[in-house]
């Protein structure tokens, strides 16, 4: 307990020391010595409060292991007690601990002899005369301080016009010394001012327009700046030197311009009792700290003015009339220059604008006014609308199938042959040529206007709005050459579709469901799986873990996913078909044409990322997945069942789908042809194309993978021996371009094909899924140029070495998904089937939580 005991004496001895404080201040305050009695009537109640304040701060310093001892003592217990409490506790205790009588002291000592009061009142008494007089002082000090800036700051304002004449003439004749004598510096590293820069050579004033062009250089030297209260270090570039020569300067020219206009009552000023050199001293103070702000503005003034007047200013002696005459001039002459740049930019404008609208302006208005019947399939999924569209092209003398998939391409290619009518398949990747075959299956983008066909069917019309793929559409909708078009979509898609084909022959076919759908009103669990089942997640990796969980669990699976390949997707499909697997995992790749004998449809997700961002799915994603439940005289009720949020799914299946109002649109190869008449790089044409307003009703494709591959061959040999067309055509390639081994190969082919050396082969690696899927996507890449090429022999042999690289995808999809399991993205670790989220419970902890707390 010594240290409570240290404690209370130091804090009795500094109340003492605070009384005494407070009785010599209130001494110096009378005219006449007061009594004992009348100090308490008036400063009792605060003598005995500075005894509380004093004690408990001082208390609250005591260690916690004292205070624990003292209140064990008083009869608390204080064990595991928490230490709000304890200090709360203590600080109660110790508002009646040994309370010291401040009064009583204060009476003791009043009385003594060696208490001195005449004494003290005088001491006390001269010091409060002396502070209310200093206080006089300090406040004439402040008043007159106040209006002398005042009156500063107007004579400032009123005398800026010479003092800019001033200050221009100092900065023509300091810039121009600067050109003779100093160098150029060129930053080499930002972040490593210990290097030395590199040295350029002397200033050329042809290099520069105006000043501020000027400022942008470096003077060799280092500055220190202070941001956010942390002092840092950078090059110091002209600006600032001139900022600091100029602020120098007007604190050697000011004081003698504004002094000699200031009145001279401010020298005379009785009531302040101040000599003249202490106002003139005051003076010169006020105007040197306006320095800095008149430099900062005359600094961005100067910054506009042309080289050209300073460096003839700069042979001119200062007179104030002759400088303000030539500034005038200047001034008159800079706004005549600026009005011509100013108009020669919106001459510019309205060029580009006349040649953006040259070339893109007239190629996006739909103009369908030919001899052409259109047929329209308009409806829901599952309805028969591509099966009756695909019979009126069979009947005919030359069809033509555009399908938004490979796979489907490939499905009706085989589905025609099957069925007698000879077809061929033309897809990018692949051509399968059938000799006299006058029909032909392929996907939207091989599409040619030129070519003619008795009978076009264009499927999944509603893909016009894709950003990236919907132009596609467009151009087959209103360029196809045919006799009939049969153009198949959702109900959504109609009202676009109608107003494309404008005034044109149109018979429209409406479809509606004979299998109604029914949605299971609890939500699905894993235990309740059944045959005929299609489950449906958003990534490959949630397929294929789902897929593991059914197998290890008994059940026979096959899966669907976008990056399967199109022949391993089929093989998939048709052991679900014919009953070799019970339930199919797919993600929504499954939505789109394909035909399966479907029970249930189970959305195990609600939201899908759509490479910006995590959304809820919309209604017509909802509609076109659940469509596939139900199969005419199989399962004549299609059901849909929801893993969660049932009521709000249920609401976007059965909602009506807004109309599309806009479609994409994408450069063709007219565009290119009109912008070759301006220019013949494409970093311009993308510029232009980033400025184009494309018409009401439609949105650009974005480029944006184009742009990439684009920035990987810019400025090389590649862009320069390539036409437009043909390198714009390379970028467009239909390949996965976030796959960094694709973009190596796809560089390193063009190179080949400039350098006329063999093509690069695909890399054949084979030592699990995931690098058989790139193997296969890297052969893909190989035979789009093949076929670019016409080298169709290579093309038949990598064909082959394709369909082997599928079979084996097929055949680890069927050994190798049991092995797989659900694992923290973070430190690997197993987790179990049903846990929500793709890292473990201990890594959420330590990478997320922290940062929610603030200790």
């Amino acid at each position: 307990m010594n240290q409570l005991k240290i404690t209370y004496r130091n804090a009795v001895e500094s109340t003492k020391s605070k009384i005494i404080d407070d009785l010599s201040k209130f001494l110096g305050m009378k005219e006449c010595i007061p009594s004992f009695e009348e100090y308490i009537k008036n400063r009792g109640n605060y003598v005995n409060q500075i005894w509380i304040n004093v004690w408990l701060n001082k208390s609250t310093s005591i260690s916690r292991i004292e205070k624990k001892m003292f209140l064990k003592n008083m009869g608390y217990e204080t064990e595991h007690i928490d230490r709000k409490v304890l200090d709360h506790l203590f600080r109660t205790e110790m508002r009646t601990y040994m309370p010291f009588d401040a009064k009583e002291w204060l009476n003791g000592i009043w009385n003594t002899n060696n208490f001195n009061l005449e004494l003290r009142y005088k001491e006390a008494r001269e010091k409060f005369l002396q502070k209310k007089e200093e206080d006089r002082i300090q406040t004439a000090l402040q008043n007159l301080q106040d209006e002398l800036g005042e009156e500063i700051i107007s004579l400032i304002e009123k005398n800026e016009d010479l003092l800019y004449l001033y200050v221009r003439h100092f900065v023509s004749f300091q810039f121009q010394k600067d050109l003779n004598t100093k160098q150029r510096y060129q930053l080499v590293d930002t972040f490593a001012l210990e290097e030395k820069l590199n040295v350029l050579g002397r200033f050329e004033p042809d290099l520069y327009q105006t000043l501020s062009d000027f400022f942008d250089e470096l003077t060799g030297d280092i500055r220190k700046t202070r941001n956010r209260k942390r002092t840092s270090f950078e090059y110091e570039t002209y600006y600032y030197h001139y900022e600091d020569l100029v602020s120098d300067y007007l604190s050697d020219i000011l004081p003698s311009i504004i002094i000699k206009q200031i009145p001279a009552s401010y020298y005379n000023n009785e009531q302040s009792s101040l000599s003249k050199e202490t106002v003139k001293a005051l003076m010169e103070e006020i105007i040197i700290y306006e320095c800095e702000y008149l430099a900062n503005s005359f600094i961005q003034n100067l910054q506009h003015e042309f080289i050209t007047d300073l460096l003839k200013l700069a042979k001119i002696p200062f007179d104030p009339e002759k400088h303000n005459e030539i500034l005038l001039n200047d001034l008159s002459e800079r706004e005549r220059i600026r009005a011509e740049e100013l108009a020669e930019v919106e001459r510019k404008k309205e060029e580009e604008k006349r040649m953006i609208d040259d070339i893109f302006g007239q190629e996006y208005q739909p103009s369908v006014e030919r001899n052409i019947r259109y047929v329209l399939h308009i409806g829901e999924t599952n309805t028969g609308k591509t099966h009756r569209a695909l019979e009126k092209m069979k009947a005919a003398q030359s069809g033509l199938y555009l399908a938004p998939l490979r796979l489907l391409a490939l499905e009706v290619y085989d589905k025609l042959n099957e069925e007698g009518t000879l077809c061929s398949l033309k897809t990018g990747e692949e051509e399968k040529l059938i000799p006299e075959a006058r029909h032909v299956s392929s996907t939207v983008e091989m599409f040619h206007e030129k070519d003619f066909y008795d009978c076009i069917v264009i499927d999944e019309s509603q893909m016009i709005t894709d950003k990236d793929r919907g132009f596609s559409w467009y151009k087959a909708i209103t360029k196809a050459n045919a006799a009939e078009v049969h153009i198949i979509g959702s109900q959504n898609a109609k009202e676009m579709i109608l107003q494309l084909l404008g005034e044109s022959n149109i018979e429209l076919n409406e479809y509606h469901r004979d299998i109604p759908l029914e949605v299971e009103k609890r939500e699905f669990k894993f235990s309740r799986v059944e045959k005929g089942d299609a489950l449906i997640c958003f990534s490959r990796k949630r397929v294929l873990e789902t897929a593991s969980r059914l197998e290890n669990s008994g059940h026979s699976v096959s899966m669907i996913y976008g990056s399967m390949p199109p022949e391993t997707r089929k093989k998939q499909v048709h052991r679900f078909i014919k009953g070799e697997t019970s339930i199919i995992v797919a993600t929504d790749a499954i939505g789109m044409g394909l035909n399966l004998p479907i029970r249930r449809v189970v959305f195990l997700e609600n939201e899908k990322f759509d490479g910006e961002k995590r959304r809820v799915l919309t209604s017509q994603e909802v509609k076109q997945i659940a469509g596939r439940a139900g199969r005419k005289g199989i399962y004549n009720v299609g059901k849909v069942a929801f893993t969660s949020n049932i009521n709000r799914m249920w609401n976007l299946l059965i909602s009506e789908d807004k109309p599309i109002r806009t479609f994409a649109v994408a450069p063709t190869s007219i565009v290119f042809e009109r912008f070759q008449n301006y220019y013949r790089d494409l970093e311009k044409f993308f510029e232009l194309w980033e400025k184009f307003e494309s018409p009401k009703g439609t949105k650009k494709a974005a480029l944006l993978e184009e742009r990439i591959l684009y920035e990987k061959i810019r400025g090389t040999d590649i862009e320069a021996k390539f036409s437009i067309n043909d390198l714009y055509s390379f970028l467009h390639l239909p390949f996965s371009k976030k796959e960094p081994d694709l973009i190596w190969q796809w560089e390193k082919t063009m190179y080949a094909l400039i350098h006329n050396t063999e093509l690069p082969e695909p890399q054949i690696k084979k030592r699990n899924l995931e690098e058989l899927e790139l193997t296969y996507k890297a052969i893909g890449l190989h035979l789009l140029f093949l076929y670019r090429l016409d080298r169709r022999t290579e093309a038949i042999y990598w064909e082959r070495i394709r369909e082997e690289i599928s079979d084996q995808v097929h055949t680890r999809l069927k050994t190798d998904v049991k092995k797989l399991a659900k694992k923290c993205r973070s430190c690997g670790k197993q987790l179990h089937w049903d846990h929500k989220f793709q890292i473990c419970d201990p890594c959420f902890e330590r990478k997320y939580q922290k940062s929610y707390f603030k200790y």
